[in-house]
């Protein structure tokens, strides 16, 4: 098949180069949104807004369970559970890797005691008291 037309043809040229970077674009951006769905930043993230939300529904004497299973398989090797989770003051920071973490505030005025994981995958908070 011989093109007369050089303009068609250039046309033509440009607009299947111009679909294939679109499709090479999409993929790349496909496969990075699929790399980071199930990361460690994003349950990082995950865990200290609902941690945040649970301590900020919670009352005097309550004793709280997380199950926090997928969190210890994603954090780093040397790390000990009990290290996963950190709450100072009124707010709760979650690092599951050496370079990051993400910390998240709750304004509920509560004491919170104790902290600490099972063999289970469980994260137990113990609410003691309203604090001053």
């Amino acid at each position: 098949m011989v093109i007369k037309n050089k303009r068609a043809a250039s046309i033509l040229t440009e607009n299947i180069i111009f679909i294939i970077l679109n499709l090479v674009f999409l993929i790349i951006l496909i496969l990075f949104v699929f790399s980071k769905a199930g990361s460690a930043a994003v349950l990082e993230e995950k865990y200290a807004k609902q941690i945040a939300l649970t301590l900020d529904s919670a009352k005097p004497f309550m004793i709280i369970k997380l199950n926090m299973q997928d969190a210890f398989g994603e954090m780093e090797k040397n790390w000990k559970p009990e290290d996963i989770v950190k709450i100072n003051d009124n707010i709760v920071s979650v690092k599951l890797r050496e370079k990051g973490g993400y910390s998240y505030s709750f304004f509920n005025n509560v004491q919170i005691s104790n902290y600490y994981p099972d063999n289970n995958g469980n994260y137990y908070f113990i609410i003691e008291k309203w604090a001053e």
